[in-house]
């Protein structure tokens, strides 16, 4: 998606340059939310400000939540109907898959020394032996600035407090107020509503790394904490949110719906996605000065680190909730294999899907 939206923003249009569009890439990678969404949002915001960058955040999700409406809509009429139960157990199996790509994926790239293994490993191991992930990204930032000593320097603080002058902090004020307003609105309108909301905010706050680091978060808030859903309909959840055209986490709207209809959805919504939006206009201004600080940076290092070690125990945890037989490992094999050659996910979870009918 990323790479669809430099065509877009920077040849045909040629609303940015490289430079600024490799820069936009490297803030949407150090801050939490879903990357591609966060870069949608921040060609709006070197385009047109607060207001391009809000029309860009809501065109590029606006689609994947209404199909992911319609999706969930269906799955909660048909999902138990006796000739639709072997979809739905094939696309566990497409999950568990997908989820293991995403370690290999994901941790490759972040992975590449024994710090940042030894880091992965433990976060793993604290995850397993219960203590919540949301302590363990703490942990792992405070660690990543422990490991990687540094410190901001006198002139690049006097360089953020200029910048944060020069910004549209009056725009940025009126964002926060306006949310702050309708969460606490949220609260007096239903309660239970504004419970998920929170939760879903929290996912957002810290879920550093794209759209998959929210995944470890969301089992623990809605599977393993909360008891919301079970695992094997979390895993309907995530499979149709692969099939959307945006952000995994669009996974969101599923369970608000399936929790509190309409208006779970749309607040579960709004809740995953508008932090991540109020913290890129807020860093974009200092982002190249902010940089520079090796706490930040090493911080996010560490955190982004600790997100392997979570989506693999993550992925174990979908594997055991998967009644396994020769059919399901082939399945899960062959999706496995697919991704690694670089099939499109949907195509992956459309073709598991019709065998999965015939098979299981």
């Amino acid at each position: 998606m990323i790479a669809h939206i430099k065509e877009l923003s920077n040849r045909r249009y040629q609303w940015l340059n490289d430079a600024n569009f490799k820069n936009g890439v490297a803030l949407c990678q150090s801050i939490p939310g879903a990357t591609a969404m966060q870069m949608a949002a921040y060609v709006g915001l070197k385009t047109r400000g607060i207001s391009g960058a809000l029309s860009t955040y809501l065109g590029f999700g606006l689609p994947s939540f209404i199909i992911m409406l319609i999706f969930s809509r269906l799955y909660t009429r048909f999902h138990n109907i006796s000739k639709l139960i072997p979809l739905f157990n094939g696309l566990q199996v497409i999950v568990v898959a997908i989820i293991f790509y995403a370690v290999y994926s994901f941790g490759r790239n972040i992975v590449t020394n024994s710090k940042s293994m030894i880091m992965a490993l433990l976060s793993a191991l604290l995850f397993w032996l219960g203590i919540s992930p949301f302590i363990v990204v703490i942990l792992a930032g405070m660690a990543g600035m422990i490991l990687y000593k540094g410190l901001i320097s006198r002139n690049v603080r006097d360089s953020i407090e200029t910048e944060l002058q020069s910004s549209n902090k009056w725009g940025i004020l009126i964002c926060f107020f306006l949310f702050l307003l309708c969460f606490a609105g949220l609260y007096f309108f239903n309660h239970r509503i504004f419970n998920l909301a929170g939760v879903m905010l929290k996912i957002d706050l810290f879920a550093f790394g794209g759209g998959f680091a929210s995944l470890p978060l969301m089992l623990h808030e809605i599977v393993i904490s909360r008891g919301w859903l079970d695992s094997k309909t979390f895993m309907g959840g995530l499979a149709l949110g692969q099939i959307t055209p945006g952000p995994i986490v669009i996974t969101a709207t599923f369970v608000g719906y399936l929790l509190y209809g309409l208006s779970g959805a749309f607040a579960a919504t709004i809740a995953i996605f508008t932090p991540s939006f109020l913290v890129l206009i807020t860093i974009e201004p200092i982002y190249d000065r902010l940089k520079n600080s090796l706490y930040f940076m090493k911080a996010v290092d560490g955190i982004v680190a600790s997100f392997v070690g979570l989506l693999l125990f993550a992925g174990f945890k979908f594997l055991m909730a998967v009644p396994w037989d020769i059919v399901r490992i082939f399945l899960g094999l062959a999706a496995l294999t697919a991704l690694i050659y670089k099939i499109d996910i949907p195509y992956i979870v459309l073709a598991g899907a019709v065998i999965s009918i015939f098979l299981l």
